[in-house]
């Protein structure tokens, strides 16, 4: 039996209206939408001797599909070159489809350029890390990013330059 206090004692006693007034927000979905590989010298980039220095480059994208759900797209570019040459090109984008119910503004540009992208990170890291694998390199395995803090730098930003942030662009 439950105790008072406990978890299901407060669910039954709870005062809600049955009302569905709640914020809420979860994903709904993800997939890859576009995923390019390249390996334009091989199989001579196969001998290379020299580590490639890598470029990764990020980009966030939120676009409202209906009142209640927005798709929430993360691009990742990801080039190795060395002396030698381009060993690879890996673009992906990598998208989720998010439901906000309830939610201020605030909280859904939020949820929108900072929850959301943490939670697709590690489905997107490990695609790109079998792409390179399948490419015939060593699987590359990106660093985690910290969205959150990434969202507030770029929050702060806008503010110290006298605008907020609007609705669909981070």
């Amino acid at each position: 039996m439950a105790d008072e206090g406990d978890v299901l004692t407060d669910l039954n006693n709870s005062a809600g209206n049955g009302a569905d007034n709640q914020p809420v927000a979860g994903l709904i979905s993800q997939y890859v939408k576009d995923l390019s590989v390249e390996n334009p010298n091989a199989p001579e980039s196969f001998q290379w001797q020299e580590q490639p220095e890598l470029d990764v480059q990020f980009n966030i994208g939120g676009k409202k599909i209906n009142e209640e759900i927005t798709e929430v797209e993360l691009k990742i570019s990801v080039t190795a070159k060395s002396q030698s040459g381009t060993a690879y090109l890996v673009e992906l984008s990598y998208c989720g489809l998010v439901g906000m119910r309830n939610m201020a503004d605030e909280q859904i540009h939020a949820f929108t350029y900072a929850e959301a992208p943490r939670i697709l990170f590690p489905f997107a890291r490990r695609v790109i890390a079998d792409a390179v694998r399948d490419a015939g390199f060593q699987p590359l395995l990106l660093d985690p990013i910290d969205f959150q803090g990434l969202y507030l730098q770029q929050l702060q930003a806008r503010q110290q330059e006298g605008g907020a942030p609007a609705a669909g662009h981070a």
